[in-house]
């Protein structure tokens, strides 16, 4: 699917999506416990892997379309050896976290995904999981899937060079309350760290304590083994990663756009504010509310900005088109570790905007910009639902006609890109099998 977005602006007011990293959570912890009820979760290619793998180990998902909810029937801690191959898809959090619950089952289980997630490294996963009693390695000897993993998770002492990812600290999270005995973990180099907290807080929920502090070498767990989830009632947070191209995009329009379902929580990309706000954007945040509200940009412009954004990765595709036409140079760093994304971002984006006429250099841990007015191209998402909604948003400020070319990876996380943005005011249509469906006509499943 190719999308074909012109030069148009976004504005009005909307229902921020619900936040993909709570459901994930939600429904992987849920699946370890007893009965539990998820409200206004997320629906999308990711989330539905996660809900396919609880399946396999044998908890019982059903979703209510009506009242958005998700009931789950869970394993009370003892999920079951799955009968097949899980397959997690493109979804990198899918995959990491059930490697970690396999280790709780008797028997062995064998994850895998599509080409883009056997590529993507386990290698720290993988060995803690063996200091910690269990038998988990690559077939292909090198951390990628397939992944095997034998049970049973006994607990003891681990340190995890945590750098790639901090989806390897959740899953470690996740498996080991439920451990035999109690488990001590030290996370080095961790990165993302509001998305480990957003696991701590869920965990919480559902009636596990996981204390942790920072030292000088890194982030320590403390985790009592013998626990049991009760994850009675979840409801899902707004998403500020998704919502971030449609700020991104009022602003970039110098239009006025309200975002309601945005309250505060341990997502770091609620950052996307207080970045934007530096940027020269008119932008406030009523926190109580939970509205965030753009009126256009400020006198003196859109600005560029020096920003570290190893805590906020995700953020790094809308802040680079931000940068695009920002007046000055916007440099990001400390993202060296967008390279095991769903595509190497930091190259892609690099690759992709300089069709845009973009000035823009790839640096060894993020990206140097220099801000100029962005032309019409033909450009392609590499399969990254990230790079294709950043994309379309830096289209709707180029002159003439962009093509996005695999546009549908967006429904990855948020199912409803493009109808909302069209319904915002953006002049987008969609070609499929070689067809053109004027974009009033388009529905996304």
């Amino acid at each position: 699917m190719n999308a074909i977005v012109r030069k148009s602006r976004i504005k009005g007011e909307i229902i921020a999506p619900p936040s993909k990293s709570y459901t994930h959570r939600a429904i992987a912890i849920a699946s370890l416990g007893e009965k539990s009820d998820i409200l206004y979760p997320l629906i999308s290619e990711d989330t539905k892997a996660t809900i396919n793998a609880a399946k396999s180990f044998g908890a019982v998902v059903d979703y209510d379309k009506k009242s958005r909810k998700i009931t789950i029937e869970g394993t009370e801690g003892k999920p079951g050896t799955p009968e097949d191959v899980i397959n997690a898809e493109n979804s990198g959090t899918t995959l990491r976290f059930f490697i970690a619950i396999s280790s709780l089952c008797d028997g062995a289980t064998v994850l895998t995904g599509d080409s883009s997630l056997r590529k993507r490294p386990n290698s720290p996963l993988l060995k803690s999981l063996n200091d910690l009693g269990s038998e988990a390695f690559s077939t292909k000897g090198d951390g990628t899937a397939p992944i095997v993993v034998k049970g049973k998770l006994k607990g003891g002492r681990t340190t995890m060079n945590a750098s790639i990812s901090s989806q390897f600290i959740s899953a470690l999270l996740i498996a080991c309350p439920l451990a035999e005995r109690n488990s001590y973990i030290v996370a080095r180099n961790l990165t993302s760290v509001p998305y480990m907290i957003m696991t701590t807080e869920i965990l919480e929920k559902a009636g596990v304590e996981v204390p942790f502090s920072r030292s000088s070498n890194g982030y320590s767990f403390q985790i009592e083994g013998g626990k049991r989830y009760e994850l009675r009632r979840f409801t899902v947070p707004g998403d500020f990663s998704s919502s971030s191209y449609l700020l991104a995009g009022a602003t970039l329009t110098d239009s006025e756009l309200k975002i309601s379902n945005l309250f505060p929580s341990a997502q770091g990309d609620s950052r996307i504010v207080e970045i934007l706000n530096d940027m020269g954007a008119d932008i406030r945040w009523d926190e109580r509310r939970g509205i965030v509200e753009v009126k256009g940009i400020k006198e003196a412009g859109l600005r560029g900005i020096k920003v570290n954004m190893r805590e906020n990765p995700d953020l790094v595709p809308t802040i680079a088109v931000l940068g695009a036409v920002a007046e000055g140079t916007t440099e990001i760093t400390g993202v060296a570790h967008l390279r095991y994304k769903e595509t190497d971002r930091l190259r892609f984006l690099t690759e992709e905007l300089r069709k845009m006429g973009v000035r823009i250099e790839e640096q060894e841990d993020g990206l140097l910009i220099e801000g100029r007015e962005l032309k019409a191209a033909k450009v392609f998402s590499h399969d990254d639902h990230r790079l294709a909604m950043a994309l379309s948003i830096a289209a709707l400020s180029a002159g003439g006609e962009t093509v996005i070319e695999g546009a549908e990876c967006a429904e990855v996380s948020y199912p409803s890109f493009f109808e909302d943005i069209r319904n915002l005011g953006a002049d987008i249509d969609i070609t499929l099998n070689q067809k053109v469906y004027q974009s009033e006509r388009i529905i996304l499943k």
